[in-house]
């Protein structure tokens, strides 16, 4: 990877919106009705402290190091420490804790993990050859991701984690299982993601490949930090080094392909904070906003969200489905009848996934049929298909479930934790010989609270998604008589109905891990 320093060359130099990175979108004509609800006004790097810890160069290091020394534990302990899962650190870190820690990451900041994560962090530093100086010149072959996969967007990231977890499934590796299989888990994803930065340009991983971006990306749109933006868009249209996209002598182009000009989400900010190192002007800020605004605001909700969101959902859900009685005999029986060695099965586990993904999209689609059919779009001026009816209102409703889905996640991980979370402290002490027997067994809370906590966190999610719902259908939908109730009602009480169901599975699941 290179950088333009010569001013004949930068007003040379293509732009890079449309030709030098993977956003595959046009910049907007008219950035004032396109960013006026979209732009967040606080902007943290006005506090002079923050402004000038966020440009230094070690500071990604310094956020990355502790979980660096913490994974490289996690794979020597899972290797050469106890076979006992609850007394080795590799099991009781990444299971009981790390997890709960990300999700809670994700939903009040968004990104915040991927700007300390030791897996991509570690690739980096291997592809730049250095663990934060500004080099010119990087390791690896440098491709372009290909087009026809990067117009897939997040749908190959959450492809991966679908794969992953099935993986982690059948090796009950999260069980937590045996501490070397978490140790090998962990090895595959630091070489896979070793593997695609010697490959591919800047952090094409993370955005298309990584098993947790799009989960990351997609419930991140629930936090408060609306990432690195333009202060002033007028300015960055008419910029002609774009140093925020293409790098400059303070900072890299932007890893994630995201141009801080047309960003109208926290989708895609890594919060590596290159960007603001690398613009010329200082023209770029830090951004908070209210939560939600990432759920409710763009105006170009992506459809590759919604599918996301969707599979998302139907891997929870089946999480939650297989908790229940009637899930060990109907796998059982599979495996019987299909030579299958152990749980899951993969017919159930990928048709479970696609059935609950696919429930949604059904009452969406009648939606549209029943409230949008031969309506005139006003984006377009022409009548809407069957097939845009669909997808206006399956991408709509997915956004305004996105809550429901980061909720459900959250509460699915919070027995391990509540159950479990102290034998952090008898995982540490025991390989210096130490035991403390009175944590290993101490649980936070029982069982029957566990369950109230599962099922709040539920219901706060569905209280967002209304919230969500509500705004969406006034500013998304296109129907057939616009000042009808009946469509909106369909539409969120669709939500809620779905929502409150998820919510009550934790009921009969009875806090199983």
């Amino acid at each position: 990877m290179t950088f333009v320093t010569d001013p004949k060359q930068k007003a040379k130099a293509p732009d890079p919106i449309a030709v030098a990175v993977h956003l595959r979108t046009k910049a907007p004509t008219n950035t004032v009705g396109h960013f006026t609800k979209t732009d967040p006004k606080l902007d943290l790097t006005r506090i002079p402290l923050v402004g000038k810890l966020l440009k230094k160069r070690w500071l990604q290091f310094v956020l990355i190091v502790p979980n660096q020394i913490v994974f490289w534990l996690v794979i020597f302990t899972g290797l050469l420490g106890t076979v006992t899962p609850g007394l080795n650190f590799a099991t009781a870190i990444t299971w009981y804790i790390w997890f709960c820690v990300v999700f809670v990451l994700m939903v009040v900041v968004g990104r915040a993990w991927c700007s300390m994560c030791p897996f991509g962090g570690f690739a980096e530093w291997i592809q730049r050859k250095t663990f934060f100086k500004r080099t010119q010149k990087s390791l690896g072959l440098g491709l372009k991701y290909p087009d026809r996969l990067a117009r897939l967007g997040l749908i190959s990231s959450v492809g991966t984690f679908v794969l992953l977890t099935y993986i982690e499934e059948f090796f009950n590796i999260a069980g937590p299982g045996t501490p070397h299989d978490t140790s090998f888990m962990v090895i595959g994803i630091v070489l896979s993601a070793t593997i695609v930065f010697l490959l591919f340009e800047r952090r094409t991983f993370c955005r298309y490949l990584c098993p947790l971006s799009s989960l990351i990306g997609t419930v991140g749109a629930v936090g408060t930090f609306a990432g690195f933006r333009t202060k002033d868009r007028d300015a960055c249209q008419a910029c002609e080094t774009k140093s925020c996209m293409r790098g400059g002598e303070e900072g890299y182009g932007c890893p994630w392909y995201t141009w801080p000009g047309s960003a109208d989400s926290n989708l895609y900010c890594g919060l590596c904070t290159e960007c603001y190192k690398a613009c010329p002007t200082n023209n770029v800020g830090l951004f908070v906003q209210k939560p939600l605004t990432s759920v409710v605001a763009p105006s170009r909700k992506r459809m590759d969200v919604a599918v996301v969101a969707a599979i998302l959902l139907g891997l929870v859900a089946f999480q939650q489905v297989n908790a229940l009685s009637f899930y060990g005999p109907l796998d059982t029986w599979l495996n019987a009848h299909t030579g299958w060695p152990q749980y899951p099965n993969p017919i159930d586990y990928f048709g479970f996934i696609a059935l609950f993904a696919f429930v949604p999209a059904l009452v969406f689609k009648v939606g549209g049929k029943l409230f949008s059919k031969g309506t005139i779009a006003k984006t377009t001026g022409t009548f809407m298909t069957r097939r845009s009816e669909f997808r206006n209102w399956f991408v709509a409703g997915m956004y305004a479930m996105i809550p429901i889905v980061g909720a459900d996640y959250f509460a699915r991980q919070l027995p391990k934790f509540f159950k479990h979370a102290t034998r952090i402290v008898p995982a540490v002490a025991h390989p210096f010989g130490v035991s403390v027997t009175s944590l290993y067994n101490f649980r936070i809370l029982p069982d029957p609270r566990i369950i109230s906590v599962q099922v709040a966190v539920m219901l706060l999610g569905v209280v967002g998604s209304i919230y969500a719902s509500l705004k969406i259908s006034k500013t998304d939908l296109v129907l057939a008589k616009p000042r009808s109730i009946a469509p909106r009602l369909y539409f969120v009480a669709t939500i809620v109905v779905m929502g409150i169901a998820l919510a009550l599975l934790y009921i009969p699941m009875a806090a199983a891990n």
